[in-house]
């Protein structure tokens, strides 16, 4: 089964750097969408089924911990999973986007390996 995944940061490298790790990680992509920050993902996911949404926290317009607030109050995006993928690294972040339901955290720098083992975890494979 191919997945379509979103990946949300405001890093142009960062999400091409992202695509080719799904990529090297053999994680099987039937669709990547792009958002540069939490307002477009949103857009995105109403308008599309995603199975997976790789996060950063960090970034303008509406930050990671918004988007995963908002996903998080909302009926059918709560149950869309969601994986942090950030420079951030406080404890109390980290537990406050568990609390909001993220499913995993990689901290960057990060290598496919890491996205393999995090990603086919949460997508239960």
């Amino acid at each position: 089964m191919a997945y379509n995944i979103l990946v949300v940061d405001d890093s142009t490298t960062v999400r091409a750097v992202l695509a080719k790790t799904l990529e090297l990680a053999h994680i099987p992509v039937n669709q990547l969408y792009q958002a540069a920050n939490g307002r477009q993902a949103l857009g995105i996911l109403q308008e599309t089924w995603i199975d997976l949404v790789l996060t950063d926290i960090n970034m303008p317009v509406m930050d990671g911990m918004e988007l995963v607030r908002e996903m998080a109050g909302d009926g059918l995006l709560r149950q869309v999973p969601v994986v942090v993928i950030s420079t951030e690294g406080s404890e109390v972040r980290i537990a406050e986007l568990k609390q909001q339901g993220i499913q995993g955290y990689i901290r960057k720098p990060f290598t496919p390996e890491q996205v393999k083992e995090v990603v086919e975890h949460v997508l239960g494979n």
